[in-house]
């Protein structure tokens, strides 16, 4: 499935779409590009920017397992981490270097390959860092071994996982987005967008097979066509990282599309993003 799950990415880079996407490669579109993603992504999502304010990443070696925009990777570096990244696309890899590049920071060393095969030396790294991108790794007992490899005995994973109890999995997918679909395709609307696509998918699946949450939770995470996605809670964090300790967890992100539920404060209960701080056993 690795293949399946390269070829998304690759077509379809994190947060393109949502910014009007990546059409020339010129240093200008480039730059404008750049900054209108992180806008959008630190506005958006601003509690990413605290999350990171509370890592000391400061002359830390650092590697980022799943790189995006390479938004998050100049945030390390403007932190004072010696930061390499790795990811299994190309996209992204081009994409963070020409970040990183015209806007003159410093790193260590980029690579494009799996997190399944790491390619860096036992003992590396004092953090590895991951938003958003193992629970897309369907072999994740193999990745977590890696990544305990890399990093040196008193390092530390800080990973962003998607959180099993959340507004957006319960709720959210779990109930609304399956109606509604369901009411579309008893009463023939297309509205177009992203709910054709979910429309398509139905017909080729059928109903029931389409909306059990084996495989709707990886079509209502990351866009109708993604191909893995999993929710995490702290057991099965526990379950699913062997080779690793829980140090601790906190949940941010009240996100529950098409609910517009922002207000409520539950963030730190029911919010999507799970993040995960977990050390070696070594």
């Amino acid at each position: 499935m690795e293949k399946e799950i390269q070829e998304f990415w690759q077509t379809h880079p994190c947060g393109d779409a949502l910014v009007g996407g990546l059409h020339e490669e010129s240093h200008g579109d480039y730059e404008a590009f750049f900054t209108r993603y992180d806008d959008f992504r630190y506005t958006k999502e601003k509690h990413i920017l605290d999350c990171l304010n509370g890592i000391e990443f400061k002359d830390k070696r650092v590697l980022e397992i799943g790189l995006g925009q390479g938004a998050d990777a100049e945030q390390i570096i403007r932190r004072g981490g010696a930061w390499s990244g790795l990811d299994l696309t190309q996209e992204a890899v081009e994409r963070t270097q020409m970040r990183l590049t015209i806007r003159n920071l410093p790193f260590k060393k980029i690579k494009q390959g799996s997190a399944l095969e790491i390619p860096f030396e036992d003992d590396s790294f004092d953090i590895v860092f991951s938003h958003g991108v193992l629970h897309h790794i369907p072999e994740i007992k193999i990745a977590q071994k890696e990544i305990a490899r890399v990093l040196k005995p008193k390092g530390e994973l800080i990973a962003m996982l998607y959180s099993k109890w959340s507004l957006n999995y319960l709720l959210s997918i779990g109930v609304v987005r399956r109606v509604g679909l369901l009411g579309l395709k008893l009463t023939g609307k297309d509205p177009g967008g992203i709910y054709s696509q979910h429309l398509k998918n139905m017909k080729r699946m059928g109903v029931r097979e389409y909306l059990r949450m084996t495989n709707f939770i990886h079509l209502n995470t990351d866009g109708p066509l993604n191909p893995y996605s999993k929710v995490y809670d702290e057991a099965l964090i526990k379950t699913e990282f062997p080779d690793f300790k829980l140090v601790k967890t906190y949940k941010r992100f009240m996100h529950a599309p098409p609910l517009k539920l922002k207000w409520l404060p539950l963030e730190r209960m029911l919010g999507w993003h799970l993040w995960a701080h977990l050390r070696p056993i070594k």
